[in-house]
């Protein structure tokens, strides 16, 4: 068996309508926009709602941070006692997603192995990392999780399935799979319709997996030789993770009773070749900063010259706008050679990056005094994974994978007490 596995998955007993108010996008989103959690809390009200089983990481640092994890877990158990739930014993849910522009992302809810995943740079287990992972970021989200009943997954996971053999076949036949919900998703979410997928489907879902975890033939697609295999990497939600695998490591050392149930954590996987995950470069912006030195010393590191051949990046500079060449690259890809290069120089000189999205944002932010903008490529699909085996996990805020609101919602949970 993989990493990936069936699990006893837990639904609310709601009416599609009320589902409506249930599932929420993943806490990690509109951080910087309160007004879109104020009006998620509108629309949910006072009916059962996964809002009332999460923390938004708008509010991760807010003063009253400890009284809403009290309040989380309150509600988890009062969501239990009450029966709120019905638990679908060991199985997977084959999810299909129309987003607000229509495509269909289509992927399977189950459980990750912990034991199976190292987050760390040049981890060779069968789930990674694909950015970096900041560990100052783990314990305030371990809090949340410590003493919770419940897990709701907001984590994506890619395979990266050429010959669509694990998820599509399911898709193909979904009218015959026993169906859950089929509901429309708040605030511009779209649409969400999961089927239960147990039995001889699931069967093939984890045979299928097998073939893709084959260590000869995964050398051979990558053109390798004795490499381990990668199966998963991470899409959505790795802090998430991180944090699951943080919290049964605790248990496991204290010997606690939950330990086998916090050995796995709730996650969605998706096809990397899905038609509807399209990737986005993610730029930067350094302020605060000495550009003419910047610029020098750049030169000198990277072997910049004009033009776009092989590695290359747009610089915006005092209302211009030129594109270089890196002729001395530091990584596999363009966005690594130049956060190897930025990480080094501000950590000994001064400034401030920033990481945008949209061409037009960084333009404008550059054209204050003394700031830059660096321009990247998007990143193709077909480079993550062999990007992720030869460099590890990359530099963090390399992709983004869609808009907020295609994000996962949750709506699925499974007890990890």
């Amino acid at each position: 068996m993989t990493a990936f596995t069936s699990a006893d998955i837990l639904l609310p007993k709601l009416s599609q309508q009320e589902m409506s108010k249930w599932a929420v996008v993943a806490c990690d989103q509109y951080t910087s926009e309160p007004q879109y959690w104020e009006k998620t809390a509108e629309i949910a009200g006072a009916a059962p709602s996964a809002l009332k089983l999460i923390l938004p990481e708008v509010y991760l640092e807010a003063p009253d941070a400890e009284k809403r994890i009290s309040e989380i877990n309150s509600a988890m158990a009062k969501y239990l006692a009450d029966g709120l739930f019905e638990e679908h014993k060991d199985c997977l849910i084959l999810t299909v997603r129309t987003q607000a522009d229509g495509k269909v992302r289509a992927g399977l809810v189950g459980a990750i192995d912990l034991e199976q995943y190292d987050y760390n740079k040049g981890s060779t287990s069968q789930v990674r990392a694909t950015e970096a992972t900041v560990a100052s970021r783990i314990p305030p989200r371990v809090k949340i999780r410590r003493d919770a009943d419940l897990e709701l997954p907001h984590i994506m996971i890619l395979i990266d399935d050429v010959q669509k053999t694990v998820i599509e076949p399911l898709q193909a036949k979904a009218d015959s799979l026993k169906k859950l919900y089929d509901f429309e998703l708040m605030q511009n979410g779209g649409h969400l319709t999961g089927y239960l997928v147990d039995g001889d489907d699931a069967k093939a879902v984890f045979e299928a997996l097998d073939k893709l975890a084959d260590r000869d033939d995964f050398n051979r697609r990558y053109g390798l030789s004795g490499q381990d295999v990668l199966l998963y990497a991470m899409g959505d939600g790795n802090h998430s993770l991180a944090t699951a695998k943080a919290c049964y490591e605790e248990k496991k050392a204290a010997g606690a009773p939950e330990t086998e149930l916090a050995r796995y954590a709730l996650a969605e996987v998706v096809n990397l070749h899905s038609p509807a995950l399209e990737f986005e470069a993610i730029h930067r912006v350094i302020v605060d900063v000495d550009t003419d030195k910047l610029m020098q010393e750049m030169n000198a590191a990277l072997g910049l010259e004009k033009g776009t051949d092989g590695q290359s990046f747009t610089v915006v500079l005092n209302g211009c706008c030129e594109s270089y060449t890196i002729t001395k690259p530091t990584a596999n890809l363009t966005v690594g050679s130049l956060q190897n290069f930025l990480d080094s120089y501000l950590a000994a000189n001064s400034g401030a990056i920033d990481y945008i999205h949209g061409d037009d944002v960084v333009k404008s932010l550059c054209e204050a005094d003394n700031s830059i903008g660096f321009l990247l490529p998007s990143m193709t699909k077909a480079e993550l994974f062999p990007t992720v085996i030869k460099d590890g996990a990359l530099p963090r805020k390399t992709f983004s994978m869609g808009h907020a609101h295609d994000k996962r919602f949750y709506c699925e949970s499974r007890k990890i007490r």
